[in-house]
């Protein structure tokens, strides 16, 4: 054993993917967190880690060689403050990650404000079906690979690169602490209005990691997006591959939609030929991702035919627009929205897919940016392309959903109990009916309640 970390806040994504990788690198890990719940609890008990519930002093005895804190653990917190006072050697996860393992990494990092965790997917399957398996840490659990972080069997390392604060020792955004030789930003827009003022803190942060691409590395970015152009204008020393929609878009990477769905559509480099695409996803917003993630590929060698081949056996993310059920023609998505355009491009897509079915979206607006109103005048208008949108309250949220609803562009509904939103659903679920969850977190469990009152009422038709 190289010793023994603990880790504080192990059940969230990104800390339970450091988890997994310290444990796969020799390291004894245990961990703790407020609540110690399926799935990343399994995956963690099944790689021999020990979880405690909760944030007590005694799961720091016996001393750890090192404690690693989640960006969620605050000052009074019992367990940061008997480290505190112990003098308790502590890291963040960013950091460890790229202490003990990045270094002598070719990191790939994909950021922006959508798109990061299926892109990064994306990425880390191309290269492992060109051969070429990564290490990788990402944000969710890749339908091709089953779990959200590994080592590989190459220099190559994957990682999701978020924006959002490092700890509460450290308030610089995750993502400057990875040192990327591969840098993909999707797109930049305002988001965690908890940590940030406006977008032009944001840009600050994203220059920060632009400045640690060295001069032999590449930054791929969406084509002609304002706030991406003025953040490299402040300076950048590698060279750039721009991606963009469109046969005469100007990008470097082009992809042509051959399907409105974008579930084909041609790709181009260049004045190379162009390929055709065709994959089981849908949304102009994916076939973004898929241009990013290709762009990205190419930097480490991977062809544009290898990569074309591996995104028609693309598996997807859990929880981005996953099928998770379909009962009596009427099919059952779950989807991880947790900004208005996130929101807005997935029903456009499944606008596109859904043909002459209805599209109904059941929206909870829970991320902090959203609970605290700073996206209040997007809302509404992100779901134009539904038939039918059924907004719930969550309770702790700092601002009335009536106006959402009297700005709606479609028929609304208003909903502060998950058993009057299930009735209303089913009472107005019919065949072809294209319903999607969208929440960034478990939304009381209204995912299974829909679906099992779904088969209840089709069992006793």
């Amino acid at each position: 054993m190289k010793g023994h970390i603990h880790i504080l806040g192990i059940c969230g994504t990104f800390m339970g993917g450091i988890a997994l990788l310290a444990r796969e690198l020799g390291y004894r890990v245990t961990g703790s967190d407020a609540s110690v719940y399926p799935p990343m609890s399994t995956q963690l008990r099944a790689a021999g880690i020990d979880l405690m519930e909760g944030y007590e002093a005694e799961h720091l005895h016996p001393r750890p060689d090192c404690v690693v804190v989640g960006n969620a653990m605050t000052r009074g917190n019992p367990a940061v403050e008997y480290m505190l006072n112990a003098g308790l050697t502590y890291t963040s996860g960013p950091q460890w990650l790229a202490e003990h393992l990045l270094h002598d990494k070719w990191v790939l990092a994909v950021s922006g404000t959508h798109g990061k965790t299926t892109t990064s997917s994306l990425l880390a399957w191309i290269l492992e079906y060109a051969g070429m398996p990564p290490g990788f840490l990402i944000g969710g659990v890749p339908g091709n690979f089953g779990v959200s972080a590994r080592l590989g069997a190459t220099d190559f390392f994957v990682v999701e690169a978020d924006e959002y604060d490092t700890a509460f020792f450290d308030k610089r955004s995750k993502f400057v602490h990875y040192r990327p030789r591969t840098l993909a930003i999707n797109n930049l827009e305002f988001d965690h209005a908890d940590i940030f003022d406006d977008l032009g803190a944001i840009q600050r942060q994203f220059h920060h990691l632009v400045r640690c691409v060295p001069g032999e590395g590449l930054i791929v970015h969406q084509h002609q997006v304002p706030a991406i152009d003025d953040t490299l204008a402040m300076g950048c020393w590698s060279a750039t591959a721009s991606f963009g929609i469109g046969a005469d878009c100007g990008a470097d990477w082009r992809g042509q939609l051959l399907e409105a769905d974008g579930s084909s559509f041609s790709l181009q480099r260049g004045e190379e030929l162009a390929v055709q695409v065709k994959w089981p996803y849908c949304g102009r917003h994916n076939v973004e991702n898929a241009l990013a993630a290709i762009a990205a590929a190419h930097h480490v060698g991977v062809m544009p035919d290898i990569a074309v081949a591996a995104l028609a056996e693309f598996s997807g993310v859990k929880r981005r627009l996953e099928l998770i059920g379909s009962v009596a023609d009427i099919a059952v998505y779950d989807d991880f929205a947790h900004h208005p355009t996130a929101i807005a491009t997935t029903l456009q897509g499944l606008r596109a897919r859904a043909g002459e079915g209805r599209v109904i979206a059941l929206v909870e607006p829970r991320s902090n940016t959203m609970r605290m109103g700073q996206h209040r005048e997007q809302l509404a208008r992100a779901t134009r392309e539904a038939d039918q949108v059924f907004w719930f309250q969550p309770p702790a949220m700092d601002w009335s959903l009536d106006s959402v609803i009297a700005d709606s562009p479609v028929p609304a509904t208003l909903v502060t109990d998950l058993d009057e939103l299930v009735n209303a659903v089913v009472a107005q679920g019919r065949p072809g009916d294209q319903i999607v969850i969208m929440s960034n977190g478990s939304f009381g469990g209204v995912h299974q309640k829909l679906l099992a009152r779904l088969q209840a009422e089709n069992a006793s038709d």
